[in-house]
């Protein structure tokens, strides 16, 4: 057989804020829904109806001394370290953001230079041909990064590339809007190389799709629900109902297809990373991935979860998820060369996109 070049994952690394915020601290927020009315439930009742949607009982917030180009420097760094790479030898480093670097007394986003330019100077690389650039797209940023990575990488133009997703959610959360419940901070970087072979490894082939045309407003950027609210800063907004529909309609689908592009079978998949955004959307999510496959038996082991103690940090999601599980930091979940795994995200714009991958 002739070789290629695959893109295979060699190093991970990730920063999770040491500042826990549970859910007990939201109990006496004050609350709007979007019409600008006050929910005047009980703030107990309020958080455990949150709880049982979501399943997530706390959250990570950065000191207020960081910005997303810090955390995501330091997981650079993790990343860096658990590979061994020189880090003068990278062709591309490729930052997913959605909001640029936001500070806590000025809540700007500010992404001029790139983020990925600042996380350039800041690991001291002077390789003028490390080429470093953003991009924004929403909760699926870093895994369509990764998948600009391997476009790279099977063309001869990279033999190494970091992929960083980070986020600072906590800041650009309506404080009066109950879903600022479920967002958080963190950030997660990989490192991936070229590896000739003459059998498939790595990532081994991926799928992506954007409907912008009837889907593009169901997460934006909007004023606070609080009418009272003193500043003209811009949050962001979901609509939840609608988008846990989307998600239902267009991700199980968008795995299966790519499930057989790659020319494997479910039972072949040990492991499905989802963006973790709402557990009991994953979990529903999960049961029509198998229900397309008329399976009706889900394996327990499946679909690694981080959501009830990390939240939604947007595209720091599934690469902090993927340094946990490599790690071994994740009780009684395993990955062993050979073992296919999936990824897959939903997110703003909206979009979509999966990622076949094969240990090696």
């Amino acid at each position: 057989m002739t070789q290629r070049n695959y893109s295979v994952i060699t190093g991970t690394g990730a920063y999770i804020p040491s500042r826990v915020i549970k859910n007990q601290a939201f109990t006496t927020k004050e609350f709007y829904n979007s019409q600008g009315e006050r929910i005047l439930k009980p703030g107990e009742e309020i958080v455990e109806k949150f709880y049982q949607i979501t399943e997530i009982e706390e959250r990570r917030y950065v000191d207020d001394e960081y910005v997303t180009s810090d955390i995501a420097f330091f997981a650079a760094e993790e990343a860096l370290k658990s590979s061994n790479t020189d880090r003068e030898t990278l062709d591309y480093i490729i930052v997913a953001h959605n909001f640029g670097d936001v500070k806590k007394n000025n809540l700007r986003s500010d992404m001029v230079p790139t983020l990925a330019s600042r996380i350039k100077a800041k690991l001291g690389i002077k390789n003028p041909f490390t080429v470093a650039y953003d991009l924004p797209f929403g909760c699926p940023g870093w895994l369509q990064a990764m998948i600009h990575a391997d476009y790279f990488i099977r063309s001869g133009d990279a033999k190494k590339i970091m992929v960083i997703g980070s986020e600072i959610l906590s800041r650009v959360s309506d404080p009066h809007d109950i879903d600022s419940m479920l967002y958080s901070d963190g950030a997660g970087a990989t490192i991936l190389e070229c590896a000739e072979s003459d059998e498939p490894k790595g990532i081994i082939t991926h799928s992506t799709r954007s409907d912008s045309f009837a889907f593009s407003q169901l997460l934006r950027m909007d004023k606070s629900y609080n009418p009272d609210f003193n500043g003209s800063e811009l949050f962001l907004k979901m609509n939840g109902r609608k988008l846990y529909e989307y998600a239902l309609n267009t991700v199980p689908q968008l795995v299966k297809d790519c499930i057989a592009k790659a020319g494997i079978f479910i039972q072949d998949v040990k492991k499905i990373l989802i963006h973790q955004a709402n557990a009991k959307m994953n979990e529903a999510i999960l049961t029509r991935i198998f229900k397309l496959f008329n399976i009706q038996e889900i394996p327990s082991d499946i679909m690694p979860m981080t959501i009830s103690k990390f939240g939604n940090n947007s595209v720091a999601t599934i690469p902090i998820l993927l340094d946990m599980l490599l790690k071994n930091k994740m009780s009684g979940h395993n990955l062993y060369p050979g073992d296919y795994f999936v990824f897959a995200s939903v997110g703003a714009g909206m979009n979509v996109n999966v990622v076949i991958y094969k240990m090696t």
